[in-house]
């Protein structure tokens, strides 16, 4: 954003849309998770306890910055066709997951079974109609993807990240934003143009929402729902929104 629009932009809930919508799909999906009682375990490696968790956040946040230094290593060396393999690896194998584990949770609840082919053959065709949308020529479509994979990964690790180790990942992700973003690989992958790099953010009127932003605001919300109800939902939801509004007001963006 250049200066001019740095000085004319002024925050308001209109720009929370994206996040909103994402929590939404967040609780959609969770409340599949709760309906169909699906339990497939914790993916931390470390035990919940103090030291296990804080360890479970750092291991967690480390992939994260390696991940965004190697975008950012591609990026500067103009190695588009890189990214976008890349990214397209990571939408495919994400979404294939996902549309394993709703797609069963779904049947679970409705109490239909198929062959395990058909279910797997279904998830690959709503992956491929992921991938391709993610680079295709229409913005809206690119979008709609970052939106459902935000929040149905979040409702996903809401369910897998227990509480202890989830409060850990979400405070050192806190801090590890204001570095990246200000100092580090986030903030000049930004100055790069997001624009080139659809899959990992989505643009709304002049703010660009990344996906891991996205996804972890779901983690927050899901997690909430999934383990302590509606109420801590609402609040949790309501605590993400508000934060993310104050976070608007000084930087402009």
């Amino acid at each position: 954003m250049d200066d001019e629009a740095e000085t004319s932009f002024k925050a308001g809930p209109i720009y929370l849309v994206p996040i909103v919508l994402s929590i939404l799909v967040g609780i959609f999906c969770s409340l599949l998770f709760i309906a169909a009682n699906t339990n497939i375990g914790y993916i931390t490696i470390m035990p919940e306890s103090l030291s296990g968790s804080a360890w479970n956040a750092v291991y967690f946040v480390i992939l994260i910055a390696a991940g965004a230094y190697f975008m950012y290593f591609l990026l500067k060396k103009k190695f588009h066709f890189g990214i976008r393999l890349l990214i397209g690896i990571a939408i495919l194998v994400v979404t294939f997951m996902l549309s394993i584990l709703y797609l069963d949770s779904f049947l679970v609840i409705i109490n239909l079974e198929i062959s395990p082919w058909l279910l797997l053959v279904t998830s690959a065709i709503t992956t491929g109609v992921a991938v391709y949308l993610t680079f295709s020529r229409v913005k809206i479509a690119h979008d709609i993807v970052v939106l459902l994979v935000g929040g149905g990964l979040g409702a996903f690790l809401g369910l897998t990240i227990p509480t202890l180790s989830a409060i850990f990942i979400l405070l050192l992700l806190a801090v590890y934003d204001v570095i990246a973003v200000y100092y580090g690989p986030v903030g000049k992958i930004a100055s790069h143009g997001l624009e080139k790099l659809p899959g990992i953010s989505l643009s709304f009127k002049d703010v660009h929402v990344g996906l891991g932003d996205l996804t972890f605001y779901s983690m927050l919300v899901s997690h909430a729902l999934i383990y302590f109800g509606e109420k801590a939902c609402i609040f949790s939801a309501v605590g993400v929104l508000l934060g993310s509004f104050v976070a608007f007001k000084p930087r402009g963006i």
